[in-house]
């Protein structure tokens, strides 16, 4: 269980920071190419790979998550019976029944 947790919340943390760093490189000219770019084209190309990261982000988790060995479940066997008992004991009713509604009529 605390493997699930901690993996949470490293992708939570980079689902954060991801798109947060882009923004700032791009915003502070640090990746190449982006000093040609107008400002208009800075902002569009800035927005559109920060929420492609954090699909990114968001896909390598599912992955992670997927590849998790899942434990067998194991339904529990008093309340299997109690279902059970309750299920012969709520059995239907002859008056409930439609073919008795066709006679009495």
């Amino acid at each position: 269980m605390a493997g699930v947790i901690q993996k949470f919340l490293i992708a939570s943390m980079f689902m954060c920071t991801v798109p947060i760093a882009i923004l700032y490189g791009f915003n502070h000219k640090l990746f190449p190419g982006t000093i040609q770019l107008s400002p208009h084209s800075v902002t569009l190309l800035s927005g559109f790979l920060a929420v492609i990261s954090v699909n990114v982000v968001i896909a390598f988790y599912i992955c992670m998550a997927m590849k998790e060995p899942a434990s067998k479940h194991e339904p529990d066997l008093k309340f299997v019976a109690d279902a059970k008992a309750s299920i012969r004991q709520s059995g239907p009713n002859e008056a409930d029944l439609p073919s008795n509604h066709g006679k009495q009529e």
